[in-house]
């Protein structure tokens, strides 16, 4: 007679707890739009090289090559009430929005890491090398300056209740970048506190951004009273404010797009395409270079499958999958080294990135579905890398958890 079925236990709710943030103090900085920066490795290295001539800009911070001096500076800042520590605990409601529409609104907290499988997904694959580095930095600089961004179905009418609540007060800070206005609100009432954390019942949540950092929590939370076992986060309700999903697109600054499309043609059709690019249905990749284009699809199913050797099956359908492995790796010979391949999450940049002859070849992915996403997360299966973007991401420095204040 067969053993009876043990079922799993019940998942336990994520714990989000309230923190005391590290927040810019507009008394003495003025309007902290101008010292915020994307989320790390959004900007390119002129870019943040212009930001951090600015004395209290977030990127010197961020793009630190020395944490550690870099965590000195931060306590100058902090010394001098460039910065300041919120006075009481609290959870932390943020909202973006364009005008005068909501983009994304969530909560942020330090999110307790959980040992329970199947409670927090990732989605994407991770550099073993990044991690390091994510680890290094964070270790050094003993601070987080930006959430991870996470992801969960479902409403629980207390919680959505007192943070609409909560966003009828005065916020504690109001930023804008570009044509994004970036607001925050400060729960810190005990009472209300206590309601919101009891009232939140999310068991799983998806890391819809942020992978390198939590991994890299991870790597360092091998004492279990440290501080890496929990790490900053947003929580947004994709239910009642969907993130957007969008495809990151390559960049391949050495090479030539003629010789790509007649490389990639071995492998795939490879059509021609006079009108120029355009963006990629699903199952179509886009090479584009030079002032050409050329639309590939149709993999070769062998090819395919020496590519993909020990690979899920599910990565088959997957347009990163078929990118990086076929084409980069496989047909072009793309090294795995940094600077090789550069990603652009705006399809219009990369195009024109590559519009001048002998600017290299720009390779654009069509985007996947939320659902599959959530669908292959669920199962264990993870993404390639650079697979998909989700947004709008959290903006770096509005509230940050600083380890070791008194």
């Amino acid at each position: 007679m067969p053993a009876p079925a043990v079922p799993f236990p019940e998942p336990t709710p994520l714990q989000l707890r309230p923190f005391r943030a590290v927040r810019y103090d507009a008394d003495r900085v003025g309007d902290p739009s101008e010292l915020l920066a994307s989320p790390h490795d959004s900007l390119h290295p002129a870019q943040v090289r212009a930001l951090r001539r600015h004395p209290h800009h977030v990127a010197r911070l961020l793009y630190a090559d020395a944490p550690h001096g870099a965590a000195c500076e931060m306590a100058r800042w902090l010394r001098r009430g460039v910065l300041r520590r919120d006075e009481r605990p609290a959870l932390y409601v943020y909202q973006q929005q364009r005008g005068a529409r909501i983009l994304q609104r969530g909560l942020i907290g330090d999110l307790l890491l959980p040992h329970q499988a199947g409670q927090l997904l990732p989605h994407e694959d991770v550099s073993a090398r990044v991690v390091r580095q994510r680890a290094a930095h964070m270790s050094g600089l003993r601070a987080q300056l930006e959430p991870l961004l996470l992801a969960h179905r479902g409403t629980e009418s207390t919680t959505a209740q007192l943070v609409d609540h909560t966003t009828r007060r005065t916020p504690v800070a109001v930023a804008r970048t570009g044509q994004i206005t970036h607001i925050l609100w400060a729960c810190d009432d005990p009472a209300e506190l206590a309601r919101l954390v009891s009232g939140l019942s999310v068991r799983q949540a998806l890391i819809a951004d942020g992978h390198h950092r939590h991994a890299a929590c991870l790597q360092l939370s091998g004492d279990a009273a440290g501080p890496w076992t929990s790490s900053l986060a947003l929580l947004v309700d994709t239910v009642t404010s969907p993130l957007r999903l969008s495809a990151i697109h390559r960049l391949l600054p050495a090479l030539e797009p003629e010789k790509a499309a007649r490389n990639a043609a071995e492998v795939a059709r490879v059509l021609p395409l006079p009108g120029g690019p355009h963006p990629p249905e699903p199952g179509e990749l886009i090479l584009t270079g030079g002032g050409e284009a050329w639309s590939i699809t149709n993999p070769d199913p062998r090819a395919l499958e020496e590519a993909l050797a020990d690979r899920p099956s599910q990565w088959a359908q997957l347009p990163a999958a078929v990118s990086d492995h076929l084409l980069l790796r496989h047909a072009w010979s793309v090294p795995d080294l940094p600077g090789a391949v550069t990603y652009f999450h705006d399809i219009r940049q990369a195009t024109a990135a590559v519009s001048a002859p002998g600017s290299g070849s720009a390779l654009l992915l069509p985007v996947i579905s939320q659902d599959t996403v959530w669908e292959l997360a669920g199962a264990g299966v993870l993404l390639p890398r650079k697979s998909t973007s989700f947004g709008p991401k959290p903006t770096a420095g509005l509230a940050m958890r600083v380890l070791g204040l008194s």
